[in-house]
């Protein structure tokens, strides 16, 4: 059977999107709370068969990972809390947790994901919309328009940061001895990297993940 992989988003994603494309200030996203700009985003699979899975293991520290490479194995006090939480996800969807040494069928890594990206960006409208703003009447030079006399391109840099949950087919190992990934859950947005709001965090991700469960659940 040919494997089609699904991507979910959640509605607050679809939702930042639309206030993205609609929003007319310089800062439409400014009001919003940490929870309200966080995107919740599931790939699985679809070809995986959840019910047959009994067992898991997962990471006792949690990779962090910088511009795609490999940075260290941390465990703080929000790397714990991730770690809890999708323990007590798992465990209410029937899964019972083994060590990797006990031939789990699944197993989760847990990562946080930094990336700094450099780019130029044209922006001919720039200067139209900041017309409306800053008048030439203030500077004493009434009837007067004010202009740059080169292409408006800009320097950026940005920072982002996400959360990604990976599970893995542990139980059928190819015989090319690559492993596949059956399910993925990656969160962006504020407030990410908070103890405190952890636990809700990863129950969004499986809450949009229903067929993530033994068959006897």
């Amino acid at each position: 059977m040919k494997k089609i992989n699904r991507l979910h988003w959640s509605l607050p994603a679809v939702l930042s999107c639309l206030i993205i494309l609609a929003g007319c200030s310089k800062d439409p996203l400014k009001n919003m709370s940490d929870e309200e700009s966080r995107i919740y985003i599931t790939n699985y699979d679809s070809a995986a068969d959840f019910g047959s899975f009994h067992t898991y293991s997962i990471s006792d520290s949690v990779a962090v990972i910088r511009n795609g490479n490999l940075e260290k194995h941390t465990l703080t006090e929000t790397d714990a809390a991730f770690i809890q939480a999708v323990n007590d996800n798992m465990q209410q969807r029937g899964f019972q947790r083994v060590e990797k040494d006990q031939n789990p069928d699944l197993g989760i890594n847990i990562s946080s994901v930094f990336n700094n990206q450099t780019g130029i960006i044209s922006y001919p409208s720039y200067w139209g919309y900041y017309n409306s703003f800053y008048d030439p009447y203030y500077w004493g030079y009434g009837g007067y328009d004010y202009y740059f006399p080169f292409v408006s391109y800009g320097v950026y840099q940005i920072r982002e940061g996400a959360l990604s949950i990976d599970m893995v087919n542990l139980r059928d190992v190819g015989k090319d001895n690559k492993i596949e990934g059956v399910w993925n859950g990656l969160i962006r947005g504020e407030g990410i990297f908070d103890a405190s709001t952890a636990a809700s965090q990863v129950t969004a991700l499986f809450d949009q993940s229903p067929y993530l469960k033994r068959s006897n659940q």
